[in-house]
């Protein structure tokens, strides 16, 4: 079974009534770190990381890029590519990051709709492997900073195939109204408006993402067509060596029991199988396949542990149950409607007695993180774990009701460690500045 069809990281277990993960007892993790709580299982991020190697071996020019925009700190870029992966990353924070963390510049991908000058600027500088052109506009900067620094820049130009796959519409990026890419009928203006205004600049393939948590493979198959097509018609009406294809990512991962996505695997035999069919079709050869999985490398490895506080009973309707964090360190359920599962950390062998909704504390009535799920009695000081919260909790965490974003913590062999930091009162204030008029 590949990792993202697991609901929890690969080490969990139970001892004496308590949840276990990396060998370290959650509820001593949230006693000496607090709550909320990120935790990272390093197990099961490898692992991951090792099964998307291994099942592309199988194509002789294949690269993985984390698409670091699900979780990017310096310890997790540190993780994924010692085991082998390259960086897609989207912003200059997250260049940045990868820079301080003397990660390899030339194994990154620079990704986006809306690049500002300056990280296209550092781009260049440290020596960004690919840049993703998705506009005119990046093409238009592009030239006008590989101009005034003299130095040459190699882009994939990032497409729109009209796919429109079955995933939240927030979510979804290779249908045809979407604000990712050039359409179809742009391409061969960005191709020519490259090759005939900046030499500096090399098209060196294509790239798409037809969108997140991917439960059907048929999507991958015809985006492999489309994009092999593409790269075939340019190179024979051009006389372009276009030889490079970014597929993105996309595979969705097990958030609850009924969630079914498919095996790493079997995606990478559907998108080797059909490339190499389409490339002997089309006459083409040597072409360098790049995949971005960004949660499906991360999410499984990842729990998050809350305190129990106040509950409410509503005459004759739910039971809310609150707990120390919500929708400011988990948007997803109140964004995408986004449906998890958990359990008493502390109370593992209790019977699962009580319907339950776990609320967070935040002032809006949609701050659920789950509705109606059974657990055993809780009471508060209890401790809740929920699963598979490795991919954007953190990323797309908030200081919403000015309450600072929680710390995260590796787990491995019994052993915890700090990778980012508890936020204080003070950090909060940080940035704050009085007006002398004010004062």
């Amino acid at each position: 079974m590949s990792v993202n069809q697991s609901i929890k990281p690969i080490t969990s277990e139970v001892k004496n009534n308590h949840l276990i993960v990396g060998g370290c007892d959650t509820v001593e993790l949230a006693e000496k770190y607090g709550t909320p709580l990120y935790v990272i299982d390093e197990s099961t991020l490898r692992k991951v990381c090792k099964e998307y190697v291994d099942a592309f071996k199988a194509y002789p020019n294949a690269t993985v890029l984390y698409a670091s925009k699900a979780l990017a700190t310096s310890a997790i870029f540190k993780i994924v590519t010692q085991e082998g992966l390259g960086l897609d990353v989207v912003s200059g924070g997250e260049i940045y990051t990868a820079y301080k963390a003397e990660i390899d510049m030339s194994t990154l991908m620079f990704n986006g709709n809306n690049k500002q000058e300056w990280e296209l600027e550092a781009a260049v500088d440290v020596g960004v492997g690919r840049i993703s052109a998705d506009n005119f506009h990046d093409i238009e900067l592009l030239g006008k900073i590989s101009k005034s620094r003299n130095k040459a820049v190699n882009i994939l130009l990032r497409i729109t195939p009209g796919i429109d796959c079955h995933t939240h519409e927030y979510i979804q990026t290779g249908h045809l109204d979407s604000k990712f890419g050039f359409d179809l009928t742009q391409v061969d203006e960005a191709v020519k408006l490259v090759t005939s205004d900046y030499p500096l600049i090399t098209i060196k393939g294509l790239h798409a993402h037809i969108g997140s948590q991917i439960f059907d493979t048929a999507g991958y198959i015809d985006e492999a067509k489309i994009l092999a097509n593409e790269l075939a018609r340019l190179n024979k009406e051009y006389s372009l060596n276009l030889s490079e294809l970014n597929l993105g990512g996309g595979l969705g991962v097990k958030y609850t029991h009924e969630d079914n996505p498919p095996e790493i695997g079997e995606v990478a035999d559907v998108v080797i199988n059909t490339l190499s069919g389409e490339f002997k079709n089309l006459g083409l050869k040597n072409i360098k396949l790049y995949i971005e999985p960004g949660r499906s490398v991360i999410s499984t490895s990842g729990v998050t542990l809350y305190t129990v506080g106040a509950e409410k009973q509503v005459p004759k309707g739910a039971k809310y149950i609150s707990v120390d964090g919500g929708m400011a360190d988990n948007p997803r359920p109140s964004m995408y409607q986004a449906e998890y599962t958990c359990d008493a950390a502390n109370k593992m062998n209790n019977p699962k007695e009580e319907l339950v909704t776990i609320a967070g504390r935040f002032c809006e009535s949609g701050d659920i993180l789950i509705k109606d799920i059974k657990l055993p009695s809780l009471v508060p000081g209890d401790i809740i774990c929920i699963y598979n919260t490795g991919a954007y909790n953190y990323s797309m965490a908030s200081n919403y009701n000015r309450v600072q974003k929680p710390g995260m913590v590796l787990v491995n062999n019994s052993q915890s460690d700090i990778i980012v930091y508890r936020e204080t009162l003070e950090d909060l204030i940080s940035q704050d500045n009085i007006p002398d008029r004010l004062k």
